[in-house]
């Protein structure tokens, strides 16, 4: 049996601490509240553990929870739909304003013309007011009712010829001249040529030889233009029987007609006349189906 003959290590002192650093100190542990009576005490938590997630989680976790889903009062909501509401009102007053920009830039003496027109639209509204209530007024106290519901028959079927464009008719008027030595004008600026004279209180109109009735169309055709399918040649002429005073003021409002027609680089022209003669005729047409509905 063999035997060390090395002697046993003996255990070293430990070094004393120097002067200028002090002792260590044993580090703290927060005590455990004591638990009730009876029961054995819950080890000492390490440094540290106060900070773990609780059944809540972190603040930054919470917070979120509280943040979303977005919880609104009722007062809240109220509000909200308050300050929509104002705000769609101020977005429709600054577009209606910004559509009104021609008009307020136009001159005094265009606002002048624009006023004259409406004022001729109210009049003639009222004239034709007055004229149903006069004829009502006839029949009702002519002594020959029959008779005079005869003459009045025959005016206002002379009226709807001219309208319908079977009965030649004259008058005052105007005579438009548009020429387009470039080929720029298309079928719908000369139909919004059309549309603005009827609005002016036209009352027959023809274009090179073409009677312009309710159902006229306008389409673009080989480089030109075509009325019911039949194709004009410029110079486009405006034949046009209504009160000149009406009908050439509306051409020439600011952005009307006039301006429109000559940033194409055509020519306009406006002529007044005592007498204007629309003599181009559209065929009658009796109606397939449709029967009057006192025979």
């Amino acid at each position: 049996m063999s035997t060390d003959d090395t002697p046993p290590e003996e255990p070293k002192a430990p070094l004393p601490p120097k002067q200028d650093e002090p002792a260590p100190q044993p580090r703290e542990t927060a005590a455990a509240p004591p638990g009730p009576p009876g029961q054995p005490e819950a080890p000492a938590q390490p440094a540290g553990a106060g900070r773990s997630a609780g059944p809540d989680g972190t603040g930054r976790q919470r917070l979120a929870a509280g943040l979303w889903p977005p919880r609104f009062s009722r007062a809240q909501l109220i509000v909200a739909l308050l300050l929509f509401v104002l705000g769609l009102g101020l977005a429709i007053q600054v577009r209606s304003n910004s559509d009104s920009g021609a008009l307020r830039g136009a001159r005094q003496e265009d606002l002048v013309r624009i006023l004259d027109e409406l004022d001729g639209r109210t009049q003639r509204l009222e004239d034709e007011k007055q004229q149903l209530e006069d004829q009502r007024r006839e029949l009702e106290n002519s002594s020959n009712q029959a008779e005079e519901a005869r003459r009045q028959t025959v005016e206002k079927e002379r009226q709807l010829g001219i309208l319908a464009g079977t009965v030649a008719a004259q008058g005052p008027g105007i005579t438009l001249r548009i020429t387009d030595p470039k080929g720029q004008v298309q079928s719908d600026q000369l139909l919004d040529t059309l549309q603005e004279l009827r609005a002016a209180g036209a009352e027959a109109i023809q274009i090179n030889g073409v009677r312009v009735v309710a159902g006229s169309y306008f389409t673009d055709e080989g480089g030109g233009i075509a009325i019911d399918g039949r194709k004009i040649a410029q110079p486009y002429e405006f034949k046009v029987i209504g009160k000149p005073q009406d009908l050439e003021p509306a051409l020439n409002i600011p952005g009307g007609v006039v301006q429109t027609l000559e940033k194409e680089q055509a020519t306009v022209a406006v002529t007044r006349s005592a007498k204007i003669v629309v003599d181009a005729l559209r065929a009658a047409k009796q109606p397939d189906y449709a029967r009057s509905s006192s025979s």
